[in-house]
């Protein structure tokens, strides 16, 4: 038993009547087997499509072990009922584009660069080609610009069925996997591919295929594009961006890449600025607390819960402190989630880590260490209950 699949010699089809040949319960669904359907189910890196089935919304599709396809409802059916199917167009369209785009990206990232596509992902927001060979800029720009280029010839797509022994005769992109019939897409003049998803019939719906990303992956390079709606989604994010920078550093969008250097020298310098000024107050406060430090045994314990320093601040002053013999630290800040550093002086014998590990097993938390020092943050409680904690662990010391 199969499912008469109707998207493979009409991708554009949007309603169609069907029988509800079966129907079972798959957790909380149902799942409906029809005698023939448009709904794409998910396969061969297309996401699938979505709909109704009379009122009841068709929220998954795939492909079933008996060659059927599997209609994952939201709501119920009748057995041998007639059923009115309605593809979600807007869905359906998208995905059209995306894939006839990545059949038209590889073809050309093949003929002009000699890169052969390893595998592809139709993603929702964009979608991805792997190819064997790493690609620069202009080799990606040039592949781009003739897909482009074709796109804009709006050549015609046909659908041809054909024996694997048929296709074999074919200078097919990629040879067939499967046997038996064999669908194929053929690209005018420029591409051929034997492919089960859905697609456009002229070159032109394609709008535009833009490589919007790159990247080096399993020693060749995953490119990222966008087709048709989403290009244009993808122009108009970016278009808002660089408005949005022009304006607020008042420059020419040529400049930005010059104004956004600038800035980022000017920050880091700054930056050092602002922790040489933080190590100089560290000193000093590390004086002021010392003073308060309570005796332990043999050693002087500094716990001190601070407010408005950061992670490397509350280190710096921990440094600070440990560096006076037979001296402890522990600083919490007043600001929630807590961080905390435990530090010691290396005269004495025990683990920061060991006793920041129980701190962290009472109040929660990550991090880490050992030694002579160690951190963690995002730990609950108030800080004077972790003090007091900190205070007993070292006792036990």
């Amino acid at each position: 038993m199969s499912s008469d699949r109707l998207y493979y010699t009409d991708s554009y089809l949007v309603e169609f009547d069907a029988v509800v040949r079966d129907l079972a319960k798959q957790g909380e669904r149902w799942v409906a087997t029809l005698d023939r359907t448009a709904f794409y189910p998910t396969s061969g890196g297309q996401p699938f499509d979505t709909g109704t089935l009379d009122s009841v919304k068709v929220v998954d599709v795939f492909d079933q072990p008996d060659g059927t396809v599997g209609h994952v409802l939201d709501g119920v059916l009748e057995k041998n009922s007639r059923v009115r199917g309605h593809i979600d167009w807007e869905r359906r369209f998208d995905h059209m584009q995306q894939h006839t785009g990545q059949h038209l990206l590889s073809a050309a990232f093949e003929k002009e660069l000699g890169a052969k596509t390893v595998s592809f992902h139709l993603g929702s927001a964009s979608s991805t080609i792997d190819l064997d060979k790493e690609l620069s800029p202009d080799q990606m720009a040039k592949a781009e610009t003739a897909a482009n280029t074709v796109v804009w010839e709006d050549r015609e797509i046909c659908v041809t069925f054909m024996t694997a022994h048929e296709a074999a005769k074919l200078p097919l992109r990629k040879e067939p996997t499967r046997e038996g019939d064999i669908r194929i897409i053929e690209i005018k003049d420029y591409d051929l591919s034997a492919c089960g998803g859905t697609h456009l019939s002229r070159t032109g719906g394609i709008g535009m295929a833009a490589i919007v990303g790159a990247e080096r992956f399993k020693g060749g390079m995953r490119v990222e594009f966008v087709c048709g709606s989403r290009a244009l989604r993808s122009h108009r994010g970016l278009r808002d961006a660089v408005a949005g920078a022009v304006r607020l550093l008042s420059v020419l969008p040529e400049e930005l890449p010059g104004a956004i250097e600038k800035l980022q020298t000017a920050g880091k310098a700054q930056q050092k600025a602002q922790d040489a000024l933080r190590d100089r107050l560290a000193v000093h406060e590390a004086a002021a607390l010392a003073a308060k430090g309570q005796k332990i045994g043999a050693l002087t314990l500094v716990a001190e819960a601070l407010s408005g320093w950061d992670a490397n601040g509350l280190k710096v002053l921990a440094s600070a402190l440990a560096s006076n013999p037979g001296t402890a630290a522990v600083l919490v800040t007043t600001e929630v989630p807590l961080l905390v550093v435990v530090a010691r002086s290396q005269d004495l014998a025990f683990d920061s880590g060991a006793v920041l590990a129980k701190l962290i097993s009472r109040f929660g938390g990550k991090g880490g260490g050992r030694g002579t020092m160690a951190q963690a943050g995002g730990l609950s409680g108030t800080p004077v209950d972790v003090l007091n904690a900190a205070k007993e662990v070292i006792r036990e010391c």
